[in-house]
């Protein structure tokens, strides 16, 4: 039988990851439902390709062009936010949520409503919403696996295991196109030089985020609020091939580590196959690459967004929704040139001095309107002070 499969944010690169995988064994997936934001023109061929049953375009704009360009085909075209719920109303294989940023919040809960596998690839959604995402995994029984290369390496790696069996955990981070860069250059960097991830293909945002590391801020916070470990516990290694993605030591004196190639489809195939993976094309181990392997401290002077981490996880419960707000707000800024590089992590650093900070921080979250009233004051926020 047919594996039953949506994915939500079908024209990133996730997305496409996800389908190129698919492509090539369609005889055993069923594609039930893909959305896009307004990408429609790869929404339609994805649609026409992989004989969706359903196709969902966010902006309502191009609903019109999705239904005409697909009025041939069997395909069912919805707009705007429909709920999952209202399109699919038996219960699904597997879904893949990777649409960037908070916007991922709604659809992924509809998601694990009526699916039995979700794969999540937005780290916003789990670090900003845990706390009601993980009630609601539970009611539903759905087994939620990430697919960030650092957090299902570390799912792997601890499988099993509890809190008291490990004594760190590492996440590995490549330093991004910077990492050479002298100190006094930091100044001057341009959108055009951030956006250029030496090791791999990303979004504009994530690879400023990464340029920068505060990608890493993000995934050490969502790896804490995936993981039943102890803070504490995290560390920042850099890693600049971008091989061993987490590493794991064990109070038993054992050290283990993953170590793969870096690209997505490796993690995407796993969460979709499980134990009957067998990833093609697997390229031999490169022993003059193993010999080559270098691991670094994290240079706090030059990437100074590792030094917010512990302010995130100790000022309360929402302030990571604020801070990845915040962090939104002010990459678009620096794309578009009104800021500069080094005010990214400076202008977060204030955020956290603003006298409202701490009411909004320790807010208990029991409402996605909870997180989206306290997302919109720290947009907010960051403009006024990104204004002055």
């Amino acid at each position: 039988m047919k594996k039953k499969i949506a994915i939500l944010g079908s024209t990133g690169s996730i997305g496409k990851s996800t389908l190129d995988i698919i492509k090539k064994d369609k005889k055993n997936f069923e594609i039930t439902f893909l959305s896009a934001n307004s990408n429609y023109k790869d929404l339609v061929k994805q649609a026409i390709d992989l004989n969706a049953k359903n196709a969902l375009i966010y902006n309502k704009n191009y609903f019109k062009k999705v239904k005409f360009l697909l009025r041939k085909t069997k395909t069912k075209v919805y707009s705007g936010n429909t709920s999952l719920s209202k399109i699919i109303n038996k219960k699904i294989d597997y879904t893949m949520s990777c649409i960037v940023g908070l916007a991922g919040l709604q659809p992924t809960i509809d998601a694990i409503k009526i699916s039995k596998v979700v794969a999540i690839a937005n780290k916003e959604t789990i670090i900003c919403a845990w706390e009601i995402l993980s009630k609601i995994i539970k009611k539903y029984g759905t087994k939620v696996l990430p697919v960030d290369s650092e957090h299902y390496s570390i799912m792997e790696l601890t499988k099993n295991l509890n809190n008291s069996d490990i004594k760190e955990i590492i996440i590995t981070a490549s330093g991004g196109p910077f990492l050479n860069l002298p100190l006094n250059k930091f100044r001057n960097i341009k959108p055009n030089q951030a956006v250029k991830h030496p090791n791999w293909k990303m979004g504009k945002k994530i690879s400023v985020d990464s340029s920068n590391m505060m990608n890493k801020v993000f995934e050490l916070i969502e790896a804490f609020k995936f993981f039943d470990f102890d803070k504490k516990k995290y560390k920042i290694v850099i890693h600049p091939q971008s091989q061993v993605h987490s590493i794991i030591r064990f109070k038993n004196g054992l050290t283990k580590m993953i170590l793969y190639d870096a690209d997505m489809k490796i993690p995407i195939s796993n969460t979709l196959y499980g134990l009957e993976n067998k990833f093609p094309n697997q390229s031999k181990i490169n022993v003059t690459l193993l010999n080559n392997l270098t691991f670094y401290d994290v240079d706090k002077k030059k990437f100074p967004s590792i030094k917010i981490i512990d302010k995130i996880l100790n000022s309360g419960q929402a302030a990571p929704i604020i801070i990845n707000a915040s962090n939104e707000i002010l990459v678009s800024l620096f794309l578009k040139g009104k800021i500069g590089f080094l005010d990214i992590v400076n202008t977060i650093n204030n955020i956290f001095k603003d006298k409202d900070f701490k009411k909004y921080a320790k807010k208990k979250l029991k409402s996605v309107q909870d997180i989206k009233n306290i997302d919109s004051w720290a947009r907010s926020k960051t403009i006024s002070i990104t204004a002055k």
